[in-house]
């Protein structure tokens, strides 16, 4: 059985995601850093219907928490065969002026080290170099890194578009050592995450300015991800699904 690890997957496009690999035999760390009932509720549905999973607690802006983090997978289900990139914070929504550095820091931690720390661990595990068998990471990016977010959060975009520079590079550095990097960029889907931003209801808000005249669903985004994270894709490397309804 090969092992899928899934940051932030206590709720939204995490949970989705851990639901959807079970679903195709995938064993999954469900790792997430405040919602343990969250978290204890996706592994008990996945265990349910006969799948392999377990929740795992821990920062990924923080270092050493991502090495526990990675030394508890390794322990739970031994060798690593997909990471998905998903944890990522949403701050209010608020212009350029009114940002603070503490701020700023925030957001950059977890939408940007942690994606690094957690893809250079994976790495270490996957790469035929150091004794892996190759494997794929696919990060969740966002439409944002694209339009810039202006007048909303334009740091929570540029940490998208970081993220977005990272997926190329990476996925260039390890492609011969049997690692494939993508990304996928969701938009106005129905999360939690806009809560964060303080408009809960923002989908709804803008879905008739969107081709598609709806909001999306976290199931959707899974799929995109599930696909580049098979054989399904094995010939796709450092490319882009956009999951926006045409927007």
């Amino acid at each position: 059985m090969k092992t899928m690890l899934i940051t932030g997957a206590s709720r939204g496009i995490g949970a989705a995601m851990a639901r959807l690999a079970a679903e195709n035999g995938f064993a999954v760390i469900v790792n997430y850093l405040h919602h343990e009932c969250a978290a204890a509720q996706v592994v008990a549905d996945i265990v349910s219907k006969g799948g392999q999973a377990a929740a795992v607690q821990a920062d990924i802006s923080r270092e050493n928490d991502v090495l526990r983090l990675f030394e508890e997978a390794d322990r739970l289900f031994g060798n690593l065969h997909a990471l998905v990139n998903n944890a990522g914070i949403l701050e209010p929504q608020m212009r350029l002026e009114q940002m603070d550095a503490a701020r700023l820091n925030r957001i950059f931690a977890a939408n940007v080290t942690g994606q690094f720390l957690c893809a250079r661990e994976a790495i270490k595990r996957m790469s035929v170099k150091h004794g892996g068998q190759g494997g794929t990471i696919v990060n969740v990016s966002s439409i944002a890194a694209r339009t810039g977010a202006p007048g909303e959060y334009i740091d929570y975009a540029a940490s998208k578009g970081a993220l977005d520079t990272f997926t190329l590079g990476l996925s260039r550095e390890v492609a011969e050592e049997g690692i494939r990097v993508n990304a996928v960029r969701p938009a106005f889907i129905y999360t939690d995450i806009h809560a964060s931003g303080g408009e809960p209801g923002r989908v709804d808000r803008i879905k008739d300015s969107i081709p598609l005249k709806r909001g999306g669903l976290a199931a959707e985004v899974a799929e995109a991800i599930l696909w580049l994270s098979t054989e399904k894709s094995s010939y796709s490397t450092g490319i882009f699904i956009d999951v926006t309804g045409g927007k």
